[in-house]
C-alpha cells in the first residue's frame, strides 16, 4: 500500500487552471527571456496587489536559485548575512550561499524568528574590521521553518533596526502565501514592499509547477539585476511557462485562496491531536504542523503516512513535520485523525 505524503506541499503537479493555459497558449509565439505578454500581464498584476508602482519584478524557477541570486547579486564579497539557526538558506540549500563565498552568521531563533536583539549580538560579534566579515544583508523567513509567522510590529521593528544600521533586509517567503492567509496574520503585500529592501514570492509550494517571483523594493539593488539571472543560468528563454503560471495565480485571487484552505486543513489536524492531548512545538500558524508525538504512536502512523521527523524530543518522543497543500486529500486527512 502506497503511504500518503504530509511531507510537503509540492508533491503534486500544478493547479488545473495552469495547466489548461500552458495547454491553451502552447503554440502562440511570444517574446523569450520573460518578455512574453503573459509574464507583463503576471507582474502588472502583482504589482496592483502590492500598490507599489517602485517595486520591480522578476521571475525565477525556485527558491534555492531565488536565494542565491539574490544574496550573490547584491552583496560584495566580504559582506556576511545574519540568519537564524534554523533559516532555510543555512541548513537546507546544500551550502549554495557559503558557495558563492558569503557567511552566513547564524544566531538562536526564538520560534523560528529572529529579532533586532540578535541581530545587534551578531553585529557586536563582528566589529573587528578589517579582520571579520561585514553583516550587511539580514535573512529572515515568513511563514518561518517551523510554520509561524512575523506580526506587522515584529517586521516593523527589524526593518527600522535595518535601516538605522545599514543592514538589507531580505524576506525569504517561498510559503509566503501561507503567511498572508493566516487568521494570525496582519501584514499585506503593501507592507512587506515598504519594510524590505527585498522579498520573494512563492508558488512552487502553492499551486504551482515551479516558479518563485522576486520583488525588489530598494531601487538600487534592481539595476542590473536580470544580467545576474542570466550570469546564474536562470534566465529561462521559454519565461512564458513561469509569467502564465503567476497569471493564473493572481487571477480572481487564486493564490490566495489556495493557501488559505492548506492552512485551515492544518488546523483541522491540529486541533484535533490537541484534543486527543498531544502536545505541539508551537501554535499552529499556517500549513505546517509541528507535533510532539510518542515514538510508538510516530512508528504507527509512518505505516500508512509519510511525514518528517524533524529531530528527537526526548528519549520516548520526537516532533514530527506534517505538511498540507492546496491539494491535499481530506479523505486522508480524516483517515490520519482516526489513526490517533
Amino acid at each position: 500500500m502506497q503511504k500518503y505524503n504530509f511531507l510537503d506541499d509540492y508533491s503534486e503537479g500544478c493547479h488545473p487552471n495552469i495547466l489548461n493555459k500552458l495547454i491553451e497558449t502552447n503554440l502562440i509565439q511570444q517574446n523569450a527571456y520573460g518578455f512574453d505578454e503573459y509574464s507583463n500581464k503576471a507582474k502588472q498584476l502583482i504589482k496592483n496587489k502590492l500598490s507599489n508602482k517602485e517595486s520591480e519584478i522578476f521571475f525565477v524557477t525556485g527558491g534555492t536559485q531565488a536565494n542565491l541570486i539574490i544574496i550573490s547579486s547584491i552583496l560584495r564579497s566580504h559582506e556576511a548575512i545574519i540568519s537564524i539557526d534554523i533559516g532555510h538558506i543555512l541548513g537546507r540549500e546544500a551550502g549554495a550561499i557559503e558557495a558563492t563565498g558569503h557567511k552566513i552568521i547564524s544566531v538562536p531563533s526564538l520560534n523560528g524568528k529572529l529579532d533586532i536583539n540578535k541581530i545587534q549580538v551578531a553585529l557586536d560579534n563582528h566589529n573587528i574590521i578589517p579582520h571579520m566579515v561585514k553583516p550587511k544583508l539580514v535573512y529572515i523567513s515568513n511563514a518561518s521553518e517551523i510554520g509561524t509567522i512575523y506580526t506587522k510590529k515584529e517586521l516593523q521593528e527589524i526593518s527600522n533596526f535595518c535601516k538605522r544600521k545599514n543592514l538589507y533586509l531580505f524576506i525569504d517567503g517561498a510559503r509566503l502565501a501561507a503567511a498572508l492567509t493566516s487568521t494570525y496574520n496582519d501584514l499585506t503585500l503593501n507592507d512587506l514592499s515598504k519594510l524590505s529592501d527585498i522579498f520573494t514570492l512563492g508558488a512552487t509550494k502553492n499551486g504551482a509547477l515551479f516558479g518563485e517571483a522576486i520583488i525588489i523594493n530598494n531601487s538600487t539593488l534592481a539595476e542590473d539585476f536580470n544580467i545576474n539571472i542570466k550570469q546564474k543560468g536562470a534566465l529561462l528563454a521559454k519565461g512564458r511557462t513561469i509569467g502564465i503560471q503567476f497569471l493564473e495565480l493572481f487571477r480572481d485571487d487564486l493564490y490566495f485562496k489556495l493557501a488559505k484552505r492548506a492552512n485551515n486543513l492544518a488546523l483541522i489536524i491540529s486541533n484535533e491531536f490537541v484534543k486527543k492531548g498531544y502536545k505541539l512545538l508551537d501554535t499552529t500558524q499556517t500549513n505546517q504542523i509541528f507535533l510532539i508525538l510518542p515514538n510508538i504512536l510516530i512508528e504507527q502512523l509512518e505505516k500508512k503516512f509519510s511525514f518528517y521527523i524533524w529531530k528527537k524530543y526526548d528519549e520516548k518522543h520526537s516532533i514530527i513535520r506534517i505538511v498540507t497543500s492546496w491539494i491535499s486529500n481530506e479523505d486522508k486527512i480524516q483517515e490520519l485523525i482516526n489513526s490517533i
